[in-house]
């Protein structure tokens, strides 16, 4: 059962990678920046992160969706952690804003640390072995399960969109078939009274009987 367990945790090693985000980078002063994740429905999502301080400079942390609904919100942010469930598929930003009164260039710019997990790897397994009395086995063939029926559910969202897109290009392809079809009909039905009206036009000329 050991071997099974480590075996399983080593083919879906490379899944659990796309399921923790960890950057760093430095801040402006008086700038912005935003990153953003594409996360699926239900997900627990984590996250900590440590901005450097600096003299008279305040840094804003705030989390939102595609909507702008707020899902985090931290002013004068330093170092901290944040946790939410998405309520639907959508594309999520964090953003980083500074500000200080003293100007662009005279402050040294800020360095940001973020650590993002969502998922499987969002959950606290040790707190939940200390809860459910588990062994540590039990706590991995857990951890395993929660971690195929992400696999499965991100299969099937695949799936469900390879399903719409299928839909929308046969849609399109009936759509542009009838207006070809309309299209074509235009066309002989105007050639045909263009030939009409030159027949008659030529005959009160008595160009032709």
């Amino acid at each position: 059962m050991v071997a099974m367990a480590r075996v399983a945790a080593l083919l879906l090693l490379p899944v659990l990678f796309e399921s923790v985000f960890s950057i760093s980078f430095f801040l402006p002063v008086n700038s912005r920046k935003c990153l953003r994740e594409e996360i699926h429905k239900d997900v627990l999502v984590t996250g900590e992160y440590e901005i450097s301080e600096q003299a008279n400079t305040k840094t804003n942390l705030k989390i939102t969706d595609s909507t702008g609904h707020t899902l985090y919100s931290k002013e004068d942010a330093t170092k901290g952690k944040f946790a939410f469930t998405t309520e639907d598929y959508d594309m999520f930003e964090v953003c980083f804003e500074s500000k200080s009164p003293m100007g662009t260039g005279r402050v040294p710019d800020q360095l940001v640390n973020l650590d993002m997990k969502h998922g499987v790897e969002a959950k606290n397994y040790e707190e939940i072995a200390k809860v459910e009395k588990l062994k540590p086995l039990e706590v991995e063939l857990r951890r395993l399960e929660d971690l195929s029926e992400s696999i499965v559910n991100d299969f099937a969202y695949m799936k469900k969109r390879e399903e719409e897109m299928r839909d929308t290009n046969e849609s399109t392809n009936t759509r542009v078939l009838y207006f070809s079809i309309f299209s074509m009909c235009c066309l002989i039905g105007l050639a045909t009274w263009q030939v009409f009206y030159l027949r008659r036009f030529f005959k009160a000329k008595k160009l032709i009987e």
